[in-house]
């Protein structure tokens, strides 16, 4: 079994933008094909950079805030209660909305 609590864990910041922070709660490792399980904070209109991972599957869960994602040059809004799943080689970028913080909950799976 593996126990975390979101209040003690310590803010790192997110690879595409390092003034973006997360918490992870789960990490590589910890489970199979688990690449992290954390939860992500954009300040309003902050952005993570547009992306692929070829071997990785991510998954979005909108907590609170307003924003959108763009998936392959489409784009969706992101509402409290919205799941995106990303498959390996989309392209994707966050965006929180300017008047608003975007809190997602998110996790990684390594695929092949």
């Amino acid at each position: 079994m593996i126990r975390t609590h979101l209040n003690e864990l310590p803010e790192e910041s997110v690879s595409h933008n390092p003034e973006i922070k997360k918490r992870v709660l789960l990490a590589q490792g910890d489970l199979p094909h688990l690449t992290n399980f954390s939860q992500a904070r954009l300040a309003p209109g902050q952005v993570s950079p547009g992306h692929a991972h070829a071997d990785m599957a991510e998954v979005f869960f909108v907590e609170a805030g307003a924003g959108e994602i763009q998936v392959d040059g489409q784009t969706f809004a992101l509402t409290p209660g919205a799941c995106v799943a990303v498959q390996p080689h989309e392209w994707h970028e966050l965006r929180a909305a300017p008047e608003s913080e975007l809190v997602l909950t998110y996790f990684g799976l390594r695929v092949g």
